[in-house]
C-alpha cells in the first residue's frame, strides 16, 4: 500500500518513516518462525484513561505454570470505565483467584492488574486459534 488517497495524516499515521504499514494487529512469532495474528490493538481495555492490551495480559498469564490458557476483555465498572477480566483455564484445582491476581500484579504498572478472574473449562477460539473475545463480551453483557 502506498498510502490513503488524498489523506496525508491517516498514511503517515498508518506507515511509518521505514515504509512498515501498521496494520494494529498483534502478532506472535513461535520457535519455529511461525507466526500468529493474536490479536487487535483496538481491542484495548480503557482504564481510569490508561489503554491496556489483552493480549500481554495473556501472555503473562500464560507464563504462570497453574495456567493451561487464558483469555482477558475488559468489563464495565462504575470507577474505572473498564477493568481487565482473566478467564483463566487451570491445569491444578488448587491455584484461586487471589493467586492469579497477585501473579500479574507483581509483574505489570498497577493500572494494568487483573482485577476480576473467572475459572472456565475452556477459551473460545475460531478454527485458527484466536481468542474469540466478543463471545466472552457477549457472555458478560448476559450475565448483566
Amino acid at each position: 500500500m502506498r498510502g490513503y488517497l488524498h489523506n496525508a495524516a491517516a498514511t503517515a499515521a498508518a506507515i511509518d518513516a521505514d515504509g512498515y504499514l501498521h496494520t494494529g494487529d498483534v502478532v506472535t512469532v513461535d520457535d519455529g518462525g511461525v507466526f500468529r495474528v493474536v490479536d487487535r490493538l483496538k481491542e484495548l481495555i480503557k482504564y481510569k484513561g490508561f489503554q491496556v492490551a489483552p493480549a500481554e495480559l495473556e501472555a503473562l498469564l500464560l507464563t504462570h505454570p497453574d495456567i493451561a490458557d487464558a483469555a482477558v476483555i475488559g468489563v464495565p465498572d462504575g470507577e474505572a470505565g473498564e477493568v481487565p477480566k482473566a478467564f483463566v483455564v487451570r491445569r491444578s484445582p488448587d491455584l484461586g483467584a487471589d493467586a492469579v491476581r497477585q501473579f500479574v500484579a507483581a509483574r505489570v504498572a498497577p493500572y494494568k492488574k487483573v482485577r476480576r478472574v473467572e475459572f472456565v473449562e475452556n477459551v473460545p477460539k475460531s478454527a485458527a486459534g484466536k481468542i474469540l473475545r466478543k463471545v466472552l463480551r457477549q457472555r458478560e453483557r448476559a450475565r448483566s
